[in-house]
Order: structure tokens, then sequence, then C-alpha cells
């Protein structure tokens, strides 16, 4: 897609004008042709075989079969816009090659502020330090870019690359549950990350990662309008 296409496109459905930069690191929706590569990048493995992170098995399958996964995945969350159900599914980017996905989802915001977020990596970028980073750069969409009050991230407790990296930004333990994975009961931890704990942390990320398009994702969405209350005086 060229730069006048996506122009274009961000004019009808603002969510394609959303950008999230930090050094070589960017966070942007997908057009159809990379969203192509982010599928390929997928079906190639983005964990081990014997490992299952994900509640709903989608990395399972032939290659065909995953890649298929994916863009029906992408292209539903391209249309959850609404103010009470939205979804930013975000290609990772490093030095212009995709290299995960990293996603923001709300139910009800304008009145809880209170998002969530998940993501993966292709498995030959793990290591890196990237999972890492781009959750950085996912909060700081949320609480910079669209007022959130709370993000939270969840895990189960056999995936220890999510869970320390929510332990290492600082979120607060939120509880834990048993649920059923694959047929199995598993424990999935949760994890809080406050306004006040992201305002509180030493590191000063606003200088360093730059937003483009918030503001039109905001009026898409409806965060900009008033929260909504069921407070009514007595009489």
């Amino acid at each position: 897609m060229t730069g006048t296409s996506r122009d274009a496109l961000s004019a009808v459905l603002p969510t394609f004008g959303l950008r999230v930069r930090w050094d070589d690191l960017e966070l942007r929706l997908p057009d159809d042709v990379e969203l192509l590569a982010l599928a390929s990048l997928a079906a190639d493995g983005v964990h081990n075989p014997e490992v299952a992170p994900f509640s709903w098995p989608w990395t399972r399958g032939t290659h065909e079969e995953v890649k298929r996964n994916v863009l029906a995945h992408q292209w539903k969350n391209r249309g959850r816009t609404a103010a009470d159900d939205w979804a930013l599914s975000l290609a990772v980017f490093r030095d212009g090659e995709i290299v995960g996905e990293q996603q923001i989802s709300a139910k009800n915001f304008q009145v809880t502020r209170s998002g969530r977020t998940g993501s993966w990596l292709g498995l030959r970028h793990h290591g890196q330090g990237i999972g890492t980073r781009m959750r950085l750069m996912a909060l700081h969409l949320a609480f910079e870019g669209l007022n959130a009050a709370e993000m939270i991230s969840e895990a189960y407790d056999d995936n220890p690359a999510s869970n320390a990296v929510s332990r290492r930004l600082g979120y607060t333990a939120n509880g834990w549950r048993a649920t059923v994975r694959e047929g199995q009961s598993v424990i999935e931890r949760s994890y809080r990350m406050t306004r006040e704990l992201w305002d509180a942390r030493p590191d000063d990320l606003r200088a360093e990662i730059a937003i483009d398009g918030a503001s039109s994702v905001r009026q898409l969405f409806g965060i900009d309008q008033p929260r909504q209350s069921t407070y009514r005086e007595n009489a």
C-alpha cells in the first residue's frame, strides 16, 4: 500500500493512521500485503511445539491453516471499532521487517478506561528484548495516547516469558484462575498496570516513544466523550 493509499484509507478508518515508534520498532496496522508477511511469520513458528501459550490453538495446524487463522483474526479486529468493543491488532516492525503482533483491546472503555494487551513474536525473534519493548510501547499508547486508567495482562503459569515481562515492568499481581486450555486445566495469572504505577516509572518514555494519529482514533472509539455514570442524586 502506498502512502497515498494509506492516507485515503486512514481518512475513513483512522486506525490505519495510528503509528507508535521507538528507535527501530514501529507498531501499526498492517495492510494486506504486510498481513500476508505476518501470517507467514506465524506459520514459521511462534513458540516451541510442546507449549501452548494461547487459549485458542491458532498456531496449530498446517502452514496454510495458521496463515488463515492470522488473516481471520486480523480482518475481524479491523472491524472492531465501536466504543463498547474495540481492538487494535498492530503489527510489530523492526527496521521495517515484521516480527510479531501487539494487540490492545477493550470493552466499555468509555466507562471503565480499562483495557487488555496480548502479543506474539515470531520464534526466530525471541530472546532479543523485543517483547519487553513492544509491551512498553503498547502501554505508552494506552496511557498517553488513549487515556487508559488501567491495563491488564494475562498469561498461563507455563508461559514464563510473558509472566516475567509483566513483573519486570512493574505490574501488580491481579489474582489467578483455573481455566481450560486444549482440554486440560491450567492456571492463568493476571497482572494490572494502573495509571498511577505507569506515571511512577523511573524512566521517562514520553520523550522516546512517538505516537501519530491517536487523536483521530480516540474520536473513532468515542474516548474523548465524557465518561458515562449511573450515579443519581437523591431528590
